[in-house]
Formats: structure tokens, C-alpha cells, sequence
């Protein structure tokens, strides 16, 4: 029986006064993910110098897990916007929808209206890289559609808009699960079992939603919304596991925290064995993975790994959201300067640490000016 009375539960992982810096790592190796994968797409990591040291598994999971990590977003989102809720109210449907969206508003808004702005100035400069050249495609079509949720859709139908623009495809993913969640929330009441139910249903029902998926367009396949919003209910589904039922005993966490990791690793590196084991469903490993994850950290798995010498990967966490957002300004020129000083593939991959640290640079410093302290 979940409690009716007592104590209001906490998510510790989400607690208002500190981070979970196991939460960080993940959000920090999936921002890097997506960084590294945007560049590799420009510089072919797996053609460098690198190609000759390491196994092409690795370099390839290196290079094309940006959709991976995107799918890790998702869940971690879906686990830490629930885990608020249930500790700012004690049950999802105590909900203050009116707060909430003040909360996201003041979260997204002010970094996106700036963004938007610049890249609708860039393509009116006829900047490369930046203009929307696509017949089907125009600058009032992707504002509108990056303000109205549904850019995915847009891009789905018309084609990929240029970098800038595309990373806005998961945030319309994002802001839909927004609106949508307070009143989901409402409509299930104070029946938490019955939301942990539903969500799982939607969290589990991510093969078919694969399978149906099937026989669309690639670009389709890779933005619709149906499997983004599984993998927020995956994680919206572990927060109400994390503050409802007992933690488990330490031996039961190393276990799920071990067997998490190498779920979610051999996802990304494509162990032929995980594929193997789990046949259809193996699409389940990544979000059920980054959920064990999320609750192994949320119970206090690992603590040195997450707090000794990781922290050059819990700062991109930190600043995910506005990493995300800006780091095509990054990756634009350093191609540029690639390209400029000969393009030598066999030395490309040293242009992937510069070009790292400097996406996270622009990051802190957009985030210094745009993200309220009390939404970061």
C-alpha cells in the first residue's frame, strides 16, 4: 500500500537544496554524446588517427549515440520533473499546474526567444550554415513551429533545417510533455498507483511505437514524438518507484547500479550479446537502463564515482540545456577551421577536445546570462 498520510516523500535526487552529482554524470556523458556525434557527422571520427588505437565499436559509438543520448534526456527529464512535483506536494496529482508552468517558462523561455532571434538575423544575413534553403521550407515556418511544440513535426514533413534550427526538434518533444503533464496529473488524482501503471504502459510500449515507425521516413523515425514521450514516462515511472517504495539494501544497489551501467553501455557500444539476449525488445535496454541508473544514484550507488574525479563530466550536466542550444555556434566554425588548415582526417580527431571545451564554455557563459539561479 503506498502512504496516505505521514511524511511527504522526497526524491532526493531532485531535492532543492543540492544536486545529485550521479544525476550530473549521466546528463554530462549524454551531452557529450550529443556534441561529439554533431561534430564526428563533420569530421569522421572513425576515419582519424584514432581508427588505428581504438576498436571501430567504440569510435562508433562515439560517433553516431547523439539519438541515444537524447533518448537518455528524455528519461533523466521525465525522472527529475516528477521527482520535483512529488517532493514540492507529496503526490503527482497535488499538483500546482499554475507554478509548474511559471517554473518551465521562466526555465526555457529566455535562452530560446535569444536564440531565435539570432538565427532568424543569421538567415536573414544569409549566413552559411544558418539558412533555411529548402523549398518547403521558410524562416516564419520554423519560428512558428519552434514556438508552437511541434518543430519535430515540422522537419518530420519538410526536411532537416539547417543545425542550428534542428537541435530545436527535441526541445518541441520537451515542451509538449510540459503542457501535457499537469494536467495528466490532475486527471489521475491523488492515485499515484494508477499513474505509475499508466506511465509504465506508455514507457513499455516503445517497440510498437518503433514498429509502426518502421515504414516512415528516416527523419521521421528519428524525431517523432510517440518514443520521445516513452522515455519520459520511463523516467517519470522510476521517480514515483524512487519515492514510494523502500530502498533497497546496499548489496541490492551495487547489483542494480552494475547492471544498469552494462545494460546502458552495451546499448551504446551494440553488444552483439545484449541484442542477442533480448531480441525485439532490446529498444527497452537504453531508457530501462538510464532508469536503474537514476535510481541506483538516487539511492547513494557509487558515491565516489560520482563524486571523485568526474567532475569535468557533472559541469556539461550542469549546463546540458544551454549547451544543447548553442553548441552548433561551436561546431560551424571549428569544422570552418578544419577545413581551412587542410582538412587532414588523420589528425582530426585532436580537433574534437578544443572544440568540446568550448561548447561548454559558451554554455556557462549563456547560462550566466540567461538561466534564473533558481532553475538551473
Amino acid at each position: 500500500m503506498m502512504p496516505r498520510s505521514g511524511p511527504v516523500p522526497t526524491v532526493s535526487s531532485v531535492s532543492s537544496t543540492g544536486r545529485n552529482p550521479g544525476i550530473d554524470l549521466l546528463r554530462g556523458i549524454s551531452i557529450l554524446l550529443v556534441l561529439t556525434h554533431h561534430l564526428a557527422l563533420r569530421i569522421p571520427l572513425a576515419r582519424t588517427g584514432l581508427a588505428a588505437v581504438l576498436p571501430h565499436r567504440l569510435l562508433s559509438a562515439l560517433s553516431w549515440s547523439g539519438g541515444n543520448a537524447v533518448t537518455m534526456f528524455f528519461t533523466i527529464s521525465g525522472f527529475l520533473i516528477a521527482g520535483h512535483v512529488i517532493e514540492r506536494h507529496g503526490s503527482l496529482g497535488r499538483i500546482d499546474a499554475p507554478a509548474f508552468y511559471r517554473r518551465r517558462l521562466r526555465r526555457i523561455a529566455p535562452l530560446l526567444a535569444v536564440l531565435l532571434a539570432v538565427l532568424a538575423a543569421l538567415h536573414l544575413l544569409h549566413v552559411p550554415n544558418y539558412t533555411i534553403l529548402r523549398p518547403t521550407q521558410s524562416l516564419a515556418g520554423a519560428l512558428i513551429s519552434a514556438l508552437t511544440m511541434w518543430l519535430n513535426v515540422y522537419e518530420g514533413r519538410t526536411g532537416y533545417l539547417p543545425g542550428g534550427w534542428d537541435v530545436l526538434w527535441s526541445l518541441s518533444i520537451e515542451e509538449a510533455f510540459y503542457l501535457g503533464f499537469p494536467l495528466a496529473c490532475l486527471l489521475l488524482g491523488r492515485h499515484d498507483r494508477l499513474a505509475a501503471v499508466l506511465f509504465a504502459a506508455l514507457a513499455l510500449s516503445l517497440p510498437y511505437a518503433l514498429h509502426t515507425l518502421s515504414g516512415a521516413p528516416d527523419i521521421w523515425q528519428e524525431k517523432a514524438t510517440w518514443p520521445g514521450m516513452c522515455a519520459i514516462a520511463t523516467g517519470i515511472t522510476a521517480a514515483l518507484i524512487a519515492a514510494r517504495l523502500p530502498p533497497p539494501g546496499p548489496s541490492a544497489r551495487r547489483v542494480l547500479g552494475g547492471l544498469a551501467a552494462l545494460c546502458v553501455a552495451g546499448f551504446l557500444l551494440e553488444e552483439p550479446a545484449l541484442f542477442g539476449a533480448l531480441g525485439n525488445p532490446v529498444e527497452l535496454a537504453l531508457p530501462l537502463g538510464t532508469a536503474a541508473l537514476l535510481l541506483a544514484f538516487h539511492h547513494g550507488w557509487a558515491p565516489n564515482l560520482a563524486h571523485r574525479g568526474f567532475g569535468w563530466l557533472r559541469a556539461p550536466g550542469r549546463l546540458s540545456y544551454e549547451i544543447y542550444l548553442t553548441h552548433m555556434f561551436v561546431i560551424f566554425p571549428v569544422v570552418w577551421a578544419f577545413h581551412r588548415t587542410g582538412g587532414w582526417l588523420g589528425a582530426g580527431f585532436c580537433w574534437f577536445p578544443p572544440a568540446l571545451l568550448l561548447a561548454c564554455g559558451l554554455g556557462a557563459v549563456v547560462a550566466q546570462a540567461f538561466t534564473p539561479r533558481a532553475c538551473s
